[in-house]
C-alpha cells in the first residue's frame, strides 16, 4: 500500500487501542483466566498492527485474535496447540471449554469495538 493510499484507508487499531478494549472488556467484569495480553507486532514495513493474544491455561496452545484483513472490521482466531492431541480429565476439559468461550466473546467484543470505532471515525467515504 502506498502512502496516499494509506493516507486514505481508515483508521488502523493500534496495540495502544486494543490495549484499552482488553481492558474495556476485563473492566466489565468478564472472568478472565487466561493470560491475555496484546503482542508487539508490526507489518513489514514497520506499521503498529497489534495482535491479541490468549494463552491458555488447560491446554498447551494460545489463541490468536486478529482482523480478517489490514483494515477490516470483522475478526478471527486462530486457535495452535503445540502438542497435537491432548489428553484430559473431563473437568480440565470443562475449564478448557469455559477458555474457549470468554476467547470467543473477547473476539466478539472487539469486533463490535471495531465497528463501532470505525463508524464513529467518520473517515468513510460518502456515496
Amino acid at each position: 500500500m502506498n502512502d496516499d493510499a494509506l493516507a486514505e484507508s481508515p483508521p488502523r487499531r493500534s496495540r495502544e487501542l486494543l490495549r484499552t478494549w482488553v481492558q474495556e472488556f476485563i473492566d466489565q467484569g468478564h472472568l478472565v483466566a487466561s493470560d491475555v495480553h496484546v503482542a508487539d507486532q508490526e507489518d513489514t514495513e514497520g506499521r503498529d498492527t497489534g495482535l491479541v493474544v490468549v494463552g491458555l491455561k488447560h491446554a498447551d496452545g494460545s489463541i490468536h485474535l486478529e482482523p480478517v484483513g489490514y483494515d477490516e472490521p470483522l475478526w478471527q482466531v486462530n486457535l495452535s496447540l503445540y502438542d497435537g492431541d491432548a489428553t484430559m480429565p473431563p473437568y480440565v476439559l470443562a475449564s478448557l471449554a469455559a477458555e474457549l468461550v470468554v476467547a470467543g466473546n473477547l473476539c466478539t467484543f472487539l469486533q463490535w469495538k471495531s465497528l463501532e470505532w470505525d463508524r464513529d471515525s467518520g473517515r468513510h467515504e460518502t456515496s
